[in-house]
């Protein structure tokens, strides 16, 4: 029996944020989407013009058995730059801002407690500047937008922010991977 349960992030574009979650243990499942706006069902064209309000963001179904919020959490703050509000590398606006889309209160006083240890250790160069949010509708991608990075590794964009990102966090947590050997 499995402790299924959902995280939602905000990280930039989610054609990078997927590939980070997807490699993990207990995680079963990455969808990239948009949440935090006020348009019901926006498409990405809406999204890039900046006229939603809704961020790129992905919606991770995990077993908490198997790897826990705090560690996926902390795995979001270490895979993005969470001192920028609205900038992920060379992706500007609102939608690339750095979001958790809390689904509980203990979720919510896990994202919080991590902010305030971060910011006192210096883990940054500067303020976590991550926005803490409820629940809120969370709308998935257009199918073409799922599983991106794994269906277009050759891609440019790909290529020079995604597989690095991934590459990143293989090599930091390289005991949450998935067993990849048998597939």
């Amino acid at each position: 029996m499995s402790n299924e349960q959902i995280a939602v992030f905000a990280g930039g574009c989610f054609w990078c944020t997927e590939p980070v979650f997807s490699q993990l243990k207990g995680v079963s499942k990455v969808v990239s989407g948009y949440i935090g706006g006020h348009t019901q069902n926006p498409t990405y064209k809406e999204i890039c013009n900046g006229d939603t309000d809704h961020a790129e963001a992905i919606q991770v179904t995990f077993d908490a058995d198997q790897v826990s919020f705090e560690t996926l959490l902390e795995i979001f703050f270490v895979s993005h730059d969470p001192t920028t509000m609205n900038r992920q590398g060379n992706d500007v606006g609102t939608q690339y801002r750095s979001a958790v889309f809390c689904q509980n209160e203990a979720q919510h006083d896990a994202v919080k407690k991590m902010i305030a240890e971060f910011n006192e250790t210096k883990l940054f160069n500067a303020p976590i500047a991550t926005q803490v949010n409820g629940a809120d509708t969370f709308y998935p991608a257009e199918d073409y937008h799922q599983y991106y990075f794994a269906n277009n590794p050759n891609q440019p964009y790909c290529l020079a922010v995604a597989a690095p990102k991934a590459a990143k966090i293989r090599a930091k947590y390289a005991q949450l991977l998935k067993d990849t050997s048998s597939e």
